[in-house]
């Protein structure tokens, strides 16, 4: 897998997980806690992508 494909899939996996806070933040039954583990791990993504980008 190439580096820009592998920041790609990165991308796609960000974008998912925005997603899945979005629907967890309208969601009654979401607890705090889940959402505040999605949105870590959607820092750390975030955080690889810029890596790779620079080294790119």
């Amino acid at each position: 897998m190439s580096l820009s494909s592998h920041i790609e899939e990165l991308k796609k996996k960000h974008q998912a997980l925005s997603d899945q806070v979005e629907v967890a933040q309208r969601s009654p039954g979401a607890s705090d806690f889940e959402i505040a583990e999605l949105k870590k791990h959607k820092l750390r993504l975030k955080e690889e992508i810029e890596k790779l980008s620079v080294s790119a």
